[in-house]
């Protein structure tokens, strides 16, 4: 099987990439010299915006990428949102809680202070609203969790400091929400 064509090849490139990619890298895969590579990226980009394809050569950070046209994002607004999340249980929103108001914290911690598992710190880790802040100098150097970025913007937070008070020492107004 031969090597695709320089327009072909420098398309493949820039999408494989994910990021700007220099003259001189495509150069390299193109195996000719920068003003040639350049020349490629020109004609490619004209072959783009001349076949109304749906993606444009964008030059920026010293480099090249392929993007969608300005006028289409409109349009694509739908895709490019992240499906909702399912509702997190209530013993999630407990263990979220009790991390959010009490971090750093341990698993063992947690589990003391709901009177229960917290089996569902995976889950909030995978959402991204808890995270691994370090570890502990308790026996066993157990992990010590804290809330993410992620976790203030889901809740409309700006900083930590924005929390409700804690009236009763109880978790459980929070999950009226």
């Amino acid at each position: 099987m031969s090597a695709p064509g320089h327009p072909a090849l420098v398309g493949a490139a820039l999408l494989a990439a994910g990021r700007p990619v220099t003259l001189r890298e495509l150069g390299q895969v193109l195996g000719v010299s920068e003003d040639a590579a350049l020349r490629v990226v020109q004609d490619f980009t004209q072959r783009l915006a001349q076949a109304e394809l749906g993606f444009q050569v964008e030059a920026v950070a010293g480099g090249y990428r392929l993007v969608v046209p300005p006028g289409t994002a409109p349009h694509l607004a739908p895709l490019l949102s992240p499906p909702p999340l399912p509702a997190l249980s209530s013993a999630a929103l407990e263990v979220l809680a009790v991390i959010a108001y009490r971090q750093p914290v341990t698993r063992v911690e947690i589990e003391a202070m709901r009177g229960g598992s917290a089996s569902t710190v995976v889950t909030l880790q995978e959402r991204e609203l808890v995270k691994v802040v370090g570890r502990s100098e308790a026996v066993g150097q157990p992990l010590l969790y804290g809330t993410t970025e992620r976790f203030l913007l889901e809740f409309g937070l700006t900083t930590l400091a924005d929390l409700p008070p804690l009236d009763s020492g109880s978790f459980a107004h929070l999950l009226r929400s």
